[in-house]
């Protein structure tokens, strides 16, 4: 079964929004990397597709597997604090 997040970012202060990142996907064991313009996260767990943030609209299919599931949406929702961000899933 199916299950994928939808956002929409509008990210103000890209280089506080990056340190940020990268600090949490540190403490997470995630991978963090730079990709053309955009944050690349891989969550360590697999089965699950790598989390793409950018300014503009996005998905990411998790098919609900949990931890990465649950990071996403966190990490999604904590850039908040740097612009805004809506998320939305399929349920």
């Amino acid at each position: 079964m199916g299950y994928t997040i939808y956002y929409r970012i509008k990210i103000d202060n890209h280089e506080k929004a990056l340190s940020f990142i990268e600090r949490v996907c540190r403490g997470l064991g995630m991978e963090c990397e730079l990709e053309g313009g955009g944050i690349r996260i891989i969550c360590p767990s697999g089965g699950v597709e790598p989390l793409i943030i950018k300014n503009g609209e996005g998905f990411v299919k998790t098919y609900g597997r949990e931890p990465c599931t649950s990071l996403y949406l966190l990490l999604l929702l904590s850039l908040s604090a740097f612009g805004s961000v809506e998320v939305f899933d399929d349920s």
